[in-house]
């Protein structure tokens, strides 16, 4: 029997740039309003969102903090809550001893170095306890307007499976979406190709039958999976990847 395991080499080839574009266009026809998932009001609570989403869901995310913002909806009120009460609120996400640690931290030097403010620079913003480029990345690119590209596990896997970006780490991939995506696409690119992983190019079972941006797609196993449809299993000879 066939292993389920996921080719070495998803795509049958890096999309052209030409395909690139016409990739993203497509996604952006199919969700012309993409914005991200996660509740908040301002700077400071997507920063701190953002952060809490690391390894847990954006429904999650936001079951937590709806009560978490309403007491504690700025820096200031947040130290004041202290590490325990925040994790109290939490305590339903991954890793949220740690979480809550952070958030008081990351709270107390934006007091105490940025006014209370959420700082526009890319640097501050990784100073900042459990702030890696990732969270650094959503906040520049939803909060400040910035062409960046966070990269998750939705955007790794789509850049390596489609072709779009093929990268060995989410950094390579990061650099190659920048450059290859057409800059007048970048800043919304990034809504478009998480939300296409999440809901439609999935993990384990990518459902090609309904992509929107069919096409330009490399997948190897693209045609296979539009036969299949989403009534039938897949044939084990199938190689599908794993979340």
């Amino acid at each position: 029997m066939t292993s389920a395991r996921s080719p070495k080499k998803p795509a049958r080839r890096a999309m052209t740039l030409a395909e690139v574009r016409a990739f993203i266009t497509q996604l952006a026809a199919a969700n012309p309003n993409a914005e991200s998932e996660l509740d908040f009001v301002d700077d400071y609570t997507l920063l701190v969102a953002v952060a809490l989403s690391a390894q847990a869901t954006d429904v999650s995310v936001n079951k937590a903090t709806k009560a978490l913002f309403r007491d504690a909806p700025t820096p200031r009120a947040m130290v004041e809550l202290g590490e325990e009460k925040v994790g109290a609120h939490i305590r339903t996400i991954g890793l949220w001893r740690t979480k809550a640690r952070n958030v008081v931290a990351l709270s107390q030097q934006l007091l105490e170095r940025f006014d209370g403010k959420v700082p526009y620079d890319r640097a501050a913003l990784e100073s900042l306890p459990g702030v890696g480029r990732k969270t650094a990345n959503v906040v520049m690119n939803v909060a400040f307007g910035d062409s960046t590209m966070a990269v998750d596990t939705h955007i790794f896997r789509i850049g390596n499976r489609t072709g779009l970006a093929p990268g060995a780490t989410p950094r390579a991939v990061e650099d190659q979406l920048v450059r290859r995506i057409p800059a007048d696409m970048l800043r919304p690119a990034h809504h478009w190709l998480i939300l296409h992983g999440r809901y439609v190019c999935k993990a384990r079972k990518p459902e090609c039958w309904r992509c929107p941006a069919f096409d330009p797609c490399q997948y190897r196993m693209k045609d296979d999976l539009r036969a299949v449809g989403p009534d039938k299993e897949p044939p084990v000879s199938l190689p599908l990847e794993s979340s």
